[in-house]
């Protein structure tokens, strides 16, 4: 305990008791700690809080005025000390978790309702982002973890979850419609919409790797966006496979000729020097 707090304590139970004798009794200390303890009080503060007298201790002017603030501030204390006890026992807690649109529709849910069985108690925070939004948001400490494309920061801790398959999708009536697997070189044949903001997505990586530019028409972050405008003839489009699970669109789903992937995973600062409910969440990553 904070020496001050036992210091305010002390003054609250003296006056309450009207004698050092049995304040230094109910709180357990000696007679003479007791009573230097409201001597530093009283040289801190550069006051008289306490006269002693025949009929015991009574308050001065000065410490008649400061007694509500001290019992206010040991109130507070105690309420401090009670949201810690309910944190460290998983009754109380906060986990700020980063996150992209694919994830927090399909994973989350999923995770979150199994974590809450053991611990209703905990609160969430979810910020959506792109993939180096969440990473900054993770080096600040604005979330306490974030789901992201693997490899990521060096910097940061990673937990590898699952490889998600890129699928390309095109519109009911497509010339490729019946194809079985989607070639590579296609994709510069139609108009394409790319799903990107910021840094280099997974669908340029494509791109690049193949040395192909197909003619991209419309970017967005937005993946339901991108199923809304291949359902309306506007384009084809690749998508994560996570994004695609109960696809509400009138659209065709097709494997590309040569599988690729985007690896996901969770990434945190440090595992160590997580709070404990963050490390009980880990634990609840296979629910996804």
């Amino acid at each position: 305990m904070d020496m001050n707090i036992q210091k305010y304590m002390a003054f609250i139970r003296i006056v309450e008791c009207g004698s050092f004798t049995k304040a230094a009794d109910s709180l357990s200390y000696s007679q003479s700690g007791i009573s230097r303890m409201i001597n530093d009080l009283e040289k801190e503060w550069g006051v008289s809080l306490l006269e002693r007298g025949r009929q015991g201790v009574r308050l001065t002017s000065d410490g008649m005025k400061l007694l509500p603030f001290v019992r206010s501030m040991c109130e507070e204390y105690r309420k401090l000390e009670h949201q810690v006890e309910k944190i460290n026992g998983l009754q109380a807690g906060l986990i700020r978790i980063g996150t992209f649109s694919s994830v927090a529709t399909h994973w989350l849910p999923n995770i979150i309702k199994e974590f809450q069985k053991s611990y209703p108690e905990i609160d969430y925070e979810l910020l959506l982002g792109d993939y180096e939004e969440i990473e900054s948001w993770i080096m600040e400490g604005r979330v306490d973890c974030g789901f992201l494309r693997l490899p990521t920061l060096p910097e940061l801790d990673t937990v590898f979850l699952e490889q998600d398959k890129l699928l390309v999708i095109l519109p009911e009536n497509h010339p490729m419609a019946d194809c079985d697997y989607f070639p590579i070189q296609a994709l510069c044949d139609y108009p394409f919409i790319l799903l990107e903001r910021g840094g280099k997505s997974d669908v340029s990586e494509i791109f690049e790797r193949w040395n192909i530019s197909p003619e991209v028409h419309f970017t967005t972050w937005d993946d339901y966006a991108i199923m809304s405008m291949v359902e309306s003839g506007l384009g084809i489009a690749i998508l994560p496979q996570l994004i695609l699970k109960r696809n509400p669109y009138r659209i065709i789903i097709k494997e590309l000729e040569v599988p690729a992937y985007r690896k996901l995973g969770l990434a945190l600062r440090s595992k160590k020097n997580n709070s404990l409910a963050m490390k009980q969440f880990l634990s609840y990553l296979e629910y996804r």
